[in-house]
């Protein structure tokens, strides 16, 4: 079954119990959804995301879902596409919600535990990146070396971000550890130790890098919360920096996110909305 590259055109036909017709053509590499408060932006982005969750096992959606949303994809025969999702909000975890009970890492906030998860997928993200350099490199091939150079860099250049961004206070990645570790000042600081900002960029990032720099489309609602204002302005080039095919589709109140080259990437929803 062949994956979508990326989605090219987004209908629900019917949004607010059927008022409202959306027709949003997408771009392939950056789009920025805008609007007032109360005007829908979330509202479209979850309705999104609940019809990517309808597919079965197998990951083939169907034309069009009990939700009312239709996708289009690039390629056009493409059934199914590979997509994460990143949430701004950071409220405390509930008991009953089972998911504060992993020994030995303190879960405490929903953005804590989406943390932990990226966490084991960036183990398995490494694990891939070495077994792809072993091939390369005893494969044969007259550029193998180079492949495996730009393989292996991808995770470097993630470390040198994120050590650049949390310079300020002395913080850096353990290079010496597997898992994600930091120092500060030379002392051990778990991640879940961080500032929320911090863990909404390493999130980010993370994400970004473990896609493989395979296409993905990366769903981002507010992600500018809690962020510093020099961070909303680096944001989306980070992100297509670590995975120059993802394509990102996110909703946002700040002007910072556009700020860096992103203007003609914004769609108001008043632009895609028919009644």
């Amino acid at each position: 079954m062949t994956n979508a590259e990326y989605i090219s055109q987004i209908e629900i036909s019917s949004l607010w119990s059927g008022r409202k017709h959306i027709l949003w053509r997408l771009r392939p590499d950056v789009n920025i959804l805008s609007g007032r408060n109360g005007e829908g932006k979330s509202t479209i982005l979850n309705r999104l995301i609940r019809h990517l969750r309808t597919a079965p096992p197998s990951g083939e959606l169907a034309e069009t879902s009990p939700l009312g949303v239709k996708m289009l994809f690039h390629p056009a025969e493409a059934k199914t596409i590979r997509y994460d999702i990143i949430r701004s909000f950071d409220r405390k975890l509930v008991q009953a919600e089972g998911l504060a009970a992993i020994p030995g890492v303190p879960i405490v906030t929903e953005l804590d535990w989406q943390l932990y998860l990226q966490q084991r997928r960036y183990l398995d993200y490494q694990v891939n990146v070495g077994n792809r350099m072993v091939q390369l490199l005893t494969g044969g091939a007259p550029d193998a070396h180079s492949q495996a150079v730009r393989a292996a860099g991808a995770k470097t250049r993630f470390q040198d971000i994120v050590d650049e961004l949390f310079s300020e206070t002395g913080k850096k990645i353990d290079r010496q550890s597997n898992e994600l570790r930091f120092l500060q000042y030379g002392e051990p600081l778990s991640p879940y130790k961080l500032s929320s900002g911090e863990k909404q960029i390493l999130l980010i990032l993370l994400t970004a890098l473990t896609e493989d720099c395979q296409h993905y489309v990366l769903f981002m609602d507010e992600p500018e919360a809690s962020l510093h204002f020099e961070w909303q302005k680096r944001l989306v080039g980070l992100v297509r920096e670590l995975n120059p095919n993802a394509q990102v589709v996110l909703t946002t109140h700040s002007p910072a996110v556009i700020m860096d080259g992103w203007e003609d990437c914004v769609t108001e929803v008043s632009e895609i909305t028919q009644d």
